[in-house]
């Protein structure tokens, strides 16, 4: 999850030397909260243009009236995949690099996200059943309960390369490659800035807690960080090999 212009400035910093260093092929960033709550079109203009190949996005999917238009048009910018059928623009999309190719899946979980959206675990199904045939397949699970995230986990394990989730802002530490070979992590955590509640002004958080009214956003500055994971692949079976969490401060 990209957080905020401060989020944005550290990816379009760090994020190719990042690759360089690590030799990264691939690239899939969470661009749903860039301005702050969704996204706007010169913020995805500009995740790809820093390294991106794929933007995926979650429940402030269509916060951004704006970003309708690129939803349908683009094919690196991707909704929940398990969005009804009227939601404009697309959940997965297939990416031919010459030597492999790469699907992306983008999902959303349904606990506490109470969102008009199908369960996601069959929309995987069905995705996984129709869809073209790549090298690897890639699963960003936008989703809230840790407990819907690893069942999902279980439930790919073996039919996805890599599978991780996006959405709370706070990395986990159970990064691992499951038993049937999918690499995943429970959450990434967040690009943003460091002192935070989520990427939003701790003052205004607490004051929300305190029960006063928080009012508008208000992202705070400061120094920021990124945070990912790098899954290892294998060409010849699809599957994970290694899974590197990655904070940068």
């Amino acid at each position: 999850d990209v957080v905020g212009e401060i989020g944005l400035d550290v990816l379009v910093r760090r994020l190719r030397p990042l690759k360089r260093e690590k030799q990264v092929d691939f690239t899939v960033v969470n661009g749903e909260n860039a301005a702050g709550l969704g996204l706007f079109p010169a913020q995805a203009e500009e995740i790809l243009d820093a390294g991106a190949d794929v933007i995926t996005l979650g429940n402030h999917t269509f916060d951004k009236h704006q970003i309708r238009p690129m939803l349908e048009e683009s094919p690196f910018l991707l909704r929940p995949a398990n969005y009804t059928a009227r939601a404009p623009g697309r959940g997965t999309g297939y990416y031919d690099m010459g030597r492999c190719s790469v699907r992306v899946i983008s999902l959303q979980g349904r606990v506490n996200l109470n969102y008009n959206c199908d369960n996601p675990f069959t929309a995987a199904d069905r995705i996984l059943k129709d869809a073209e045939r790549a090298t690897f397949t890639l699963v960003d699970f936008h989703a809230e309960a840790t407990s819907e995230k690893l069942a999902m986990g279980y439930y790919l394990d073996g039919r996805v390369s890599a599978l991780w989730g996006t959405h709370t802002h706070v990395p986990t530490a159970d990064e691992r490659v499951c038993p049937k070979g999918t690499g995943y992590i429970t959450d990434l955590g967040m690009t943003g800035v460091i002192e935070s509640v989520l990427g939003i002004d701790p003052r205004q958080s607490v004051e929300g807690f305190l029960g006063g009214l928080p009012g508008r956003y208000r992202a705070p500055e400061g120094p920021a960080k990124l945070q990912g994971a790098i899954f290892t692949l294998d060409s010849a079976t699809g599957l994970c090999t290694a899974v590197e969490r990655i904070d940068i401060r």
